[in-house]
């Protein structure tokens, strides 16, 4: 079906092309035409299905009221939650999303990062990958709409807002510790990222609150290993079955968590009765895998609203609600589930 343009909703109301643009784009009353001839040429308008061509629009006012999304990935209940609530905010200022993914990939980053550019999209919300710092840095430089989420960059004065982790971390371990767990293993991956060192961070310092020793204790896969399933799996599985007298385990993503059920069920151990277990990040199965997974919950509506929030105020488009503030970190929740229920069994 033929696309109906500007020159055949001219042609059809009797009047010239640049009659309609001027009506079209809002500015009959400044070129003095009749309300009567644009009425005639809204109703033309209507009637014949024309939209504007939106990359037209594009070039004319320099706006496309598109804005580019970058996470780390769609598939994962964190960050789908995040980009739909992304894209309804978005909705309510006139804006479509663009969705794109780098799998924590820098090279796919920039590429992407490349391709929104091309699009002439109006801003940008990226979920960072390590060494992506030049590619914000270029974006910063050409006064493009920066928001980062979920992670930033310390040396980069960029809008942020994400968890606050090591509140999170910290949490999960004091939940533990209360409850009498001395032995608790951690379970990380090498992603050069602010997010994953403040947990790290977090049990460390709850650890050595209590004088209790972190040697052998900490389990650091590889990136590549733990998005190879298998790998990581077999990692796990050996950290549990290998390290001595370890009362509960700390797992750093919920992606890390998932890869822990299966080395528990290989091993066949129970929760809670033969080791306890918390993760950070909520994700459907922990809800629904008897006795429950404990967890630290991310806020993802309150973090998706914020970052959209914060890319609005510097579009001009803001309610200023954040007074101010443009690197902000959101209280985690903490979510007891059955896994953290009993004590240990050298405390029973």
């Amino acid at each position: 079906m033929k696309r109906v343009s500007l020159k055949d909703i001219a042609r059809i109301a009797g009047v010239s092309p640049s009659t309609v643009s001027f009506v079209l784009n809002g500015k009959a009353k400044q070129m003095r035409i009749s309300e009567t001839l644009a009425s005639k040429i809204m109703e033309v308008a209507k009637k014949e299905g024309y939209h504007p061509n939106p990359v037209a629009v594009s070039l004319r006012t320099g706006k496309s009221q598109i804005l580019g999304l970058v996470v780390e990935t769609i598939s994962g209940n964190f960050f789908a939650s995040l980009s739909r609530i992304i894209e309804e905010e978005a909705a309510r200022f006139g804006y479509k999303i663009v969705y794109t993914s780098t799998e924590n990939n820098r090279q796919k980053g920039k590429e992407l990062i490349g391709m929104l550019s091309q699009r002439q999209v109006d801003g940008y919300i990226i979920t960072p990958t390590p060494g992506m710092e030049q590619d914000i840095k270029e974006l910063i430089a050409d006064n493009k709409p920066v928001v980062l989420m979920d992670s930033y960059f310390p040396g980069i004065d960029v809008p942020h807002v994400l968890v606050n982790n090591y509140e999170g971390v910290m949490k999960g371990m004091s939940h533990m510790i209360e409850k009498g767990y001395r032995r608790i293993g951690f379970v990380t991956v090498d992603l050069n990222l602010v997010q994953m060192e403040e947990r790290l961070k977090a049990y460390q310092d709850a650890m050595q609150k209590e004088g209790l020793s972190t040697d052998n204790l900490v389990l650091t896969l590889k990136y590549e290993e733990e998005k190879e399933k298998e790998i990581g799996i077999q990692q796990v599985t050996s950290f549990l079955k290998n390290t001595p007298d370890l009362e509960a385990v700390f797992f750093a993503t919920n992606y890390l968590g998932l890869l822990g059920l299966e080395s528990i069920h290989r091993l066949g151990l129970k929760l809670p009765d033969d080791l306890a277990m918390i993760v950070f990040d909520d994700h459907d199965v922990f809800r629904l895998y008897p006795p429950g997974i404990t967890c630290i919950r991310q806020p993802a509506e309150e973090i998706a609203k914020t970052a959209l929030e914060l890319l609005m105020d510097q579009l001009g488009k803001g309610n200023n609600n954040l007074g101010g503030e443009t690197k902000l970190e959101i209280s985690p929740g903490l979510v007891i589930r059955g896994t953290t229920e009993y004590l240990p069994k050298v405390n029973k």
